[in-house]
């Protein structure tokens, strides 16, 4: 029998311009699932480097980790200090009828 070797996938490598962000993060907000993003979003902070990130905000890089992990609750005031540091904005639009 053949042996298969498995290997981790961090999407954050895959992540190497603004458009590529904008595309990772438009699926995420897509979902709908608040959870989905805050992690999608933790993903793109790695990708740009978690430091920097910590630093810009001024939350601890634990804090960050932490907060956008697939177990974390990140509030609204650090979710926009992170995009913020990121240069990520949020639109508001209408549905679709």
């Amino acid at each position: 029998m053949k042996k298969i070797k498995v290997t981790d996938y961090d999407p954050a490598a895959a992540l190497v311009d603004d458009e590529e962000i904008a595309f990772f993060m438009a699926d995420a907000l897509e979902t709908g699932d608040a959870a989905f993003i805050a992690q999608a979003l933790g993903v793109v902070a790695r990708a740009k480097g978690m430091t920097s990130v910590a630093t810009e905000t001024g939350l601890s890089r634990e804090q960050l980790y932490r907060s956008f992990s697939e177990e974390g609750n990140p509030t609204l005031k650090s979710t926009l200090a992170v995009m913020k540091a990121l240069g990520i904005e949020l639109t508001i639009k209408s549905p679709r009828s």
